[in-house]
């Protein structure tokens, strides 16, 4: 299930209004948007912008005409939580939008500055439907629709072996299926999921990630080189590392006070991994998570043929969590 779009579907409409909470549909959003510009002019100015970032005057001195007519992207993220202020800026800009400027508005959703979502609506701009997967319906569909789009063919068992295998993270999901993609001549059937993504392998590279989130480098390194030795992919050890770390980071930042089944429910977590990573959490801060997606995300792209050595840079990335991990 990709995300689905109301009114122009023209991706450089004056304004595109992306709305929800799955943030790797947002980000998509945001991504077709930059790429149609680029398209048609490949020196688009993007500028992305958080709700701090956009003051009263900003967008007007953003948003004015350039010299050099040059054809600008301003994404503003969060819009939901602009300062009065500056919403009065942005529902003003709306009325009268300018040309070669295409304003991407990301909204929650949520009745949190409705006003800004309605009258962005009332413009007509362009509306793109990003909401939060929860349904394992909507999961399954979602991993269908990628294989569709890729143009590739994946058995029903293979789609639904892959949802209860990766489970609610839709980044996962997608990184899953391209990486299946990519990886599988043929159709992609039940087998071939089982054979990247359950057994030896699975165990494998989650314990990789099971050892570096609690701190323990040794361990941690030992389990990675038997991993590699082993043949599991560099690509599912970096996959591992990055959802242990999101738990840490999931659950750090979870409203407290909650029962442990809407927890499970509000993280799509199982109950049995909530306790595991309220384990492991100790000893880590937010600095800490930060400083380790960060190691994830350059391990992610030396093994996508940005380094020449996939051994090392997991093991830079494996060290650097497990620094994390005791950093409080």
């Amino acid at each position: 299930m990709a995300a689905r779009t109301t009114g122009s579907d023209d991706a450089l409409a004056a304004v595109t209004l992306a709305v929800g909470q799955e943030e790797l549909l947002l980000d998509r959003a945001v991504a077709q948007v930059v790429a149609a510009a680029r398209a048609a002019d490949a020196d688009t100015d993007v500028r992305d912008l958080g709700p701090g970032d956009l003051q009263p005057g900003t967008l007007a001195e953003l948003t004015s005409p350039s010299l050099f007519a040059e054809r600008k992207v301003v994404v503003v993220r969060q819009s939901q939580d602009l300062a009065a202020d500056t919403v009065k800026d942005v529902k003003a800009y709306l009325a009268s939008p300018a040309e070669e400027i295409t304003l991407v508005l990301l909204h929650a959703g949520g009745p949190k500055g409705k006003g800004l979502l309605d009258a962005a609506r009332k413009t007509g701009a362009r509306e793109v439907a990003c909401p939060k997967m929860t349904k394992p319906a909507d999961r399954l569909a979602f991993v269908r629709a990628e294989f569709r789009v890729a143009g590739r063919s994946a058995t029903p068992g293979a789609c639904q072996a892959l949802v209860d295998a990766i489970g609610s993270d839709l980044r996962e999901l997608a990184s899953a299926c391209s990486q299946l993609a990519s990886d599988v001549p043929g159709t992609i059937d039940e087998e071939v999921v089982a054979r990247y993504y359950t057994g030896r392998a699975e165990a494998s590279s989650f314990t990789v990630a099971d050892r570096a989130v609690e701190g323990r480098t040794a361990d941690a390194l030992e389990a990675l080189r038997w991993a590699l030795a082993t043949g599991v992919a560099p690509v599912l050890v970096t996959s591992a590392l990055a959802q242990g770390v999101r738990a840490i980071g999931k659950l750090a930042s979870a409203p407290g006070g909650m029962r442990p089944a809407d927890l499970a429910r509000e993280l799509g977590m199982p109950p049995w991994k909530i306790d595991r990573v309220r384990q492991q959490m100790r000893g880590w801060s937010a600095n800490g998570v930060s400083r380790a997606i960060r190691a994830v995300a350059d391990a992610d792209a030396a093994v996508k043929g940005g380094g020449d050595d996939p051994a090392y840079a997991l093991e830079k990335a494996v060290v650097a969590i497990a620094s994390s991990a005791r950093s409080r």
